[in-house]
């Protein structure tokens, strides 16, 4: 399969060019009203798109709304309306779904159908060598199809300096990471992440707990509980919607204890609308940082190059640091020691750009690891 990388159309970069900006049965179909049958060739004039959410749903304030607000974002770019005229969703509330949903926003006519999440790399595959005149792209998997252009993330990167900044703000040594599902995806989460917090101190230790689902807040807050109950100060997820459960968990505790030092990192979007809370007397926020993963540029990108008719079916396209594709948030102004992590931050930057070092994607290449 040919390897091709597209140039982002937004820049991530902060602080004079190098500290990075801010890592689903039924249907929910917000103005699919007609079936128009057949997947019809378009024009810039009225090229339509449409994405399928995982079971995470379009508003888990991660991954999927992340999709949706880059399909959102195109669409007013380019004079679109929501609908099957412009652009559009369907909602999946289990794996179950995905055929369906897929297949429905064909039969409506749209020029290109996302998949959002590796989850549907089965039924996307499936649908595709079924609607051969179709055009699909996939988001976190490869599905060697003609007519797919697949995405992939270095989110070992994005991760990577998640876990410098939580190694240089905890207090306790003692750091947690909570994961969705076992995926590859998820598992270059957390080797990037512990690989960033190995490269600050080794001796951090970094509690590792998978959730077993992307849409369980109230699990992800039981994980959190036990964590930060063991003295854990500092938590990053990479759970989708089950990372909601970790935000309500730490907000309650700073609320309960304002003095209390604890922080919880967001992934895929910006999520430090997800950390304020009122704590004795004051608005604090306990989100330390979020790992970026542009999932809303990378979709923008797909679907501008299928506009202008240049799909690229049987690719597949990676975003890493290089490309502006993944990064992180701005760092929370209530951490003592800001400017010392964004330092650090910014010259773990340099080096993953400059090709000075390859963060580790798998636990197997975390083992050999070394940022020496």
């Amino acid at each position: 399969m040919k390897k091709r990388k597209f140039g982002l159309a937004m820049s991530l970069v902060l602080a004079a060019g190098t500290f990075l900006s801010a890592c689903g049965g039924g249907e929910s179909n917000e103005g699919s009203d007609t079936d128009n049958g057949g997947a019809g060739e378009s024009t810039e004039n009225n090229f339509t798109v449409a994405m399928v959410t995982d079971v995470g749903g379009v508003d888990d304030k991660s991954f999927n709304q992340s999709a949706w607000e880059g399909i959102q974002a195109f669409g007013k770019e380019n004079g679109l309306d929501k609908g099957t005229d412009g652009y559009n969703y369907l909602q999946s509330q289990s794996d179950a779904d995905y055929s369906t949903n897929l297949n429905n926003l064909v039969r409506q006519d749209f020029d290109l159908v996302f998949g959002i999440g590796f989850m549907m790399e089965g039924a996307v595959n499936e649908i595709a060598q079924q609607q051969t005149d179709a055009h699909f792209s996939i988001i976190d998997a490869v599905v060697d199809q003609p007519n797919v252009a697949s995405v992939l993330f270095k989110e070992q990167e994005a991760s990577f300096l998640a876990g410098v900044a939580a190694a240089l703000a905890t207090e306790t040594n003692k750091i947690g990471f909570i994961g969705g599902m076992e995926s590859e995806v998820i598992e270059r989460f957390e080797a990037g992440f512990r690989a960033g917090v190995q490269a600050v101190d080794p001796a951090i230790t970094v509690d590792v707990q998978y959730a077993g689902a992307f849409d369980k807040a109230e699990l992800g807050q039981t994980i959190a509980s036990t964590m930060y109950s063991s003295d854990i100060d500092v938590i990053f997820h990479a759970a989708g919607g089950t990372g909601n459960g970790l935000f309500k968990e730490a907000r309650d505790l700073k609320a309960n204890d304002p003095e209390r030092s604890i922080w919880a990192i967001g992934v895929d979007s910006d999520q430090t609308a997800e950390g304020v809370v009122e704590a004795g007397g004051e608005e604090h926020n306990i989100v330390l940082t979020s790992a970026m993963k542009r999932v809303d540029v990378a979709v923008q990108d797909v679907s501008k190059h299928a506009m202008e008719g240049n799909f690229p079916g049987g690719e597949t396209t990676t975003y890493g640091l290089a490309e502006d594709g993944v990064g992180l948030a701005p760092l929370n102004e209530e951490v003592a020691n800001k400017a010392d992590i964004e330092t650090a931050v910014n010259e773990w930057i340099e080096k993953i750009k400059a090709g000075d070092l390859t963060i580790p994607g798998t636990i197997a290449e975390l083992e050999t690891f070394s940022a020496e």
